[in-house]
C-alpha cells in the first residue's frame, strides 16, 4: 500500500506542478510554534472544510496570507481501504507548507493505521477532527461524536500520537451540549498524551453552527497555567476588526477561520494588516474577484479534471461575487455553463457590462 500511495501522490503532484512554485510565504517571527514549526507571532489559520479546503482553494488562501492551512477531513476507514476519494485528499504541495492533513474516525486501529499512511504524504502536522457535527460522522462516534466519551477521545489520541513521528494536533468543540462543556479538562488531558496544539470551535455539537460562538471557555483553556501548547480560537471571525478584538480579549495564540474565507481568501491579509497597525486594506474589486475565480477554476480543472472541476466550482461563484450589483443573471449562467470557455465568456461579459456602466474595476 505504501508504494502505491507514494506513486499516486507523485503522479498527482507532477500533474499539478504548475502551481507548486507560485506562492511561497516566509514567516519572520518565531513566537508561536507547533512543535518546531514556526508560525509567526499571531498566525491566521485556514480551517479544514469538507468540499471547500482542497488544493485549488488552498492555493488562493496561501496567496492571500494564510499562515497555516489544513486539508479537508479524511476518513480513516477510507484511507485504510484505499478509497480513491480519501487518497486524493492526501495531495499537498510545497507552496502550501506548513500544512496539516486532518483525519477523522472512531476506531482506534483504523486511526493508527491512517496516521501511518498520512505520514507518507509528509505533512508538517497530522490533525485529528473531533469537531465535525454532521450526523453521518457523529453516529460513528467520530468527529464531535466522540465528545460523548472523553475517555475514548483521550485513548484514541494517545494511540495516534504514538503511531507517528509527526506532530499531532486536535480540532474540537466546547463539548457535546451545554451540560458537557469539559473543554478545559479535555485540553489538559489531550496535551498530557502528547498533542502539540489545539484548535477550539466555540460551540457545542448540539449548536451545530447556530447561535454565537462562546470564546470565554477558549480563553479559559489558554489561561490555564498547565497549558503550554498553542491554543487557537475558531468561530464567528468574519472581519479584521473582530479578529483584533478577539485576539486582545481572549489572548489566544492565533485564529482559525473557516466559513468567512469561502469566496473571500483576501480576509487573511486583511486581518494581518489590521492586527499589525489597524490598516484597513481595500476590498477586492470586480477584476480581482474575477481573476480569483479564473485561477480557482483553472486549478480545480487541473487537479480534478474538467468535468468534476467545473461542477465543484459552482458552489463558489455566489461567494466570490457577493455584493456585486445585478449579479444574479451572471451567476445563473456560471452555474449552468458546461465548459471553461463558456465560463470565461460569462466573466468577460460581466467585465464589459461593468465598464459600460462605469463601475469601479480597479
Amino acid at each position: 500500500m505504501r508504494d502505491k500511495i507514494i506513486k499516486l501522490l507523485h503522479r498527482k503532484r507532477q500533474k499539478f506542478k504548475s502551481y507548486k512554485k507560485t506562492y511561497l510565504c516566509v514567516n519572520f517571527y518565531s513566537l508561536v510554534k507547533i512543535d518546531d514549526i514556526e508560525l509567526g507571532d499571531f498566525p491566521i489559520l485556514l480551517a479544514p472544510m469538507e468540499d471547500v479546503s482542497d488544493p485549488p482553494f488552498r492555493m488562493l488562501c496561501k496567496k492571500h496570507g494564510a499562515d497555516m492551512m489544513y486539508t479537508e477531513f479524511i476518513s480513516s476507514e477510507g484511507l485504510i481501504r484505499d478509497a480513491q476519494k480519501s487518497i486524493q485528499k492526501l495531495d499537498i504541495f510545497d507552496y502550501e507548507r506548513p500544512i496539516g492533513i486532518q483525519v477523522f474516525g472512531g476506531d482506534e486501529d483504523a486511526m493508527m493505521q491512517s496516521a501511518r499512511i498520512i505520514e507518507e504524504a509528509n505533512p508538517e502536522v497530522i490533525d485529528i477532527n473531533y469537531g465535525c457535527p454532521v450526523k453521518k460522522v457523529v453516529c460513528k462516534m467520530a468527529g464531535a461524536g466522540i465528545l460523548q466519551d472523553v475517555d475514548k477521545m483521550v485513548r484514541l489520541t494517545d494511540k495516534v500520537v504514538k503511531s507517528t513521528n509527526k506532530p499531532v494536533t486536535v480540532k474540537t468543540r466546547l463539548g457535546w451540549d451545554d451540560d458537557s462543556k469539559y473543554i478545559v479538562e479535555v485540553a489538559e488531558r489531550l496535551q498530557d498524551v502528547g498533542i502539540k496544539a489545539i484548535s477550539i470551535h466555540g460551540r457545542t455539537r448540539k449548536q451545530m453552527y447556530k447561535g454565537v460562538a462562546d470564546w470565554s471557555l477558549i480563553a479559559e483553556v489558554k489561561n490555564n497555567p498547565r497549558m503550554h501548547i498553542p491554543v487557537f480560537g475558531n468561530g464567528d471571525i468574519d472581519s479584521p476588526q473582530k479578529a483584533l478584538e478577539y485576539k486582545n480579549r481572549y489572548g489566544v495564540d492565533g485564529i482559525m477561520i473557516g466559513r468567512a474565507t469561502i469566496g473571500f481568501p483576501w480576509i487573511f491579509n486583511q486581518i494581518k494588516a489590521y492586527i499589525k497597525d489597524t490598516t484597513i486594506l481595500p476590498e477586492p474589486n470586480l477584476l480581482e474577484r474575477i481573476e480569483a475565480i479564473r485561477q480557482h477554476l483553472q486549478a480545480s480543472i487541473e487537479w480534478k479534471g474538467e468535468r468534476l472541476g467545473l461542477l465543484e466550482m459552482r458552489r463558489h461563484y455566489a461567494n466570490y461575487l457577493k455584493g456585486i450589483p445585478n449579479i444574479k443573471p451572471y451567476r445563473t449562467k456560471l452555474v449552468s455553463s458546461l465548459s471553461p470557455d463558456e465560463i470565461d465568456q460569462v466573466l468577460t461579459e460581466l467585465i464589459q457590462e461593468a465598464e459600460e456602466k462605469e463601475l469601479v474595476l480597479s
